[in-house]
């Protein structure tokens, strides 16, 4: 018989570090990672606790940063209860800390798919070596080098909709926490061909957009590939940023469009970042660019909006409702970029309309 374990809270506080709920079903690990979090002056270890239920009703009260959350537990699973954890504190990331969930599997995926951050592969209780808490905290601080999410002003009011000042020429969609999710349902609305190249930056680590690209390729008939330095653009094929650099593009002399990969992470901490691939976009094709912001923390995307937008092009935002975080396209929406707020679901029937200047 298991035996819930009721939430432990530590007299420790740390005033700027990175509040954290720990939820796992061995005591062990629990202990284990509190020592490692509370070791580093940047984290601290609010509470802990062995069940998914017991999570929920905690952060239902108290605002956390980060939950640390396995996949096997008593009662409901951590995949069960990820959906409803990010809708309970939309500001906190989740990451995935369990030895049942490798890098690649069908359950990694899944947990990304539902909106994860990342995951971790956690050893065995008996097993924790010298490498796992410098691996552990290297992988939380790359989380967490963009800073706190912010908070958004009322949206204002978008451009108006209207007619595209040009054709559609590239499309760029730009997505984070359940974005995986939101883009299954984007990709099932795209009912023609949009005879154009389609450009993707999801926020996810470099090891896991191979695996993303062929999950995203059976969401669609289009062509799904990682993109490579220096190939040219081609028509109704997506090309995924990797997850160690920035998507942009160059145009040749002769006019064609090839890739353009940059490593540099951006000013907010992103790599990839949407705001770089839409900021190319805007200087490659100019009006004849159009972006897609869909659920995600933080920002990114909204300085390479408002450089699309001065070029011409135009931006689409997912709705509150349907995101499982509104802060990418909220932020877009604070500052009237949209000209339209839709659910993924109905975006490309509207791009398609509106890029080919159809009513």
């Amino acid at each position: 018989m298991t035996v819930l374990v009721p939430i432990m809270t530590s007299k420790r506080s740390e005033e700027r570090a990175v509040r954290t709920l720990i939820v796992d079903d061995s005591v062990v690990v629990r202990t284990v990672i509190e020592r490692i979090l509370n070791a580093d002056r940047g984290y601290f270890v609010a509470h802990k606790t062995n069940s998914a239920e017991h999570a929920l009703g905690y952060l239902g009260e108290h605002e956390v940063d980060l939950v640390l959350l396995d996949i096997e537990l008593p009662g409901q699973s951590g995949l069960m209860a990820l959906p409803a954890i990010l809708r309970t504190s939309p500001n906190a990331k989740v990451v995935i800390l369990s030895g049942n969930c490798e890098e690649g599997s069908a359950a990694a995926i899944e947990a990304l798919a539902l909106g994860a951050s990342d995951i971790l592969a956690k050893p065995g209780s008996g097993s924790f070596g010298e490498h796992f808490p410098q691996a552990l905290i290297e992988r939380l601080s790359r989380l967490f080098s963009g800073g706190a999410p912010p908070v958004f002003a009322p949206p204002a009011p978008a451009i108006e909709a209207g007619q595209a000042a040009q054709p559609l020429a590239c499309l760029g969609i730009g997505a984070s926490t359940g974005g995986i999710h939101a883009l299954g349902q984007l990709f099932a609305g795209l009912t023609e061909p949009l005879g154009v190249p389609i450009l993707l930056t999801q926020h996810l680590p470099a090891s896991f957009t191979y695996y993303f690209a062929q999950q995203l390729g059976r969401m669609t008939s289009l062509k799904v590939k990682v993109a490579e330095q220096g190939e040219l653009l081609a028509p109704d094929i997506v090309y995924v940023a990797p997850g160690d650099a920035n998507l942009q593009l160059r145009r040749g002399l002769h006019g064609r469009v090839s890739v353009m990969l940059d490593p540099q992470r951006t000013p907010a901490g992103n790599l990839p970042g949407v705001d770089p691939m839409f900021a190319s976009m805007a200087q490659v094709y100019g009006a004849g660019a159009a972006g897609v912001v869909l659920t995600g923390m933080g920002r990114d995307g909204t300085a390479g909006a408002r450089d699309m937008v001065a070029a011409g092009g135009w931006i689409v935002a997912q709705d509150e409702a349907s995101s499982v975080v509104w802060g990418m396209p909220g932020s877009i929406a604070g500052e009237g970029l949209n000209c339209a707020l839709l659910e993924p679901r109905a975006i490309m029937d509207f791009v398609t309309r509106r890029g080919k200047n159809r009513n």
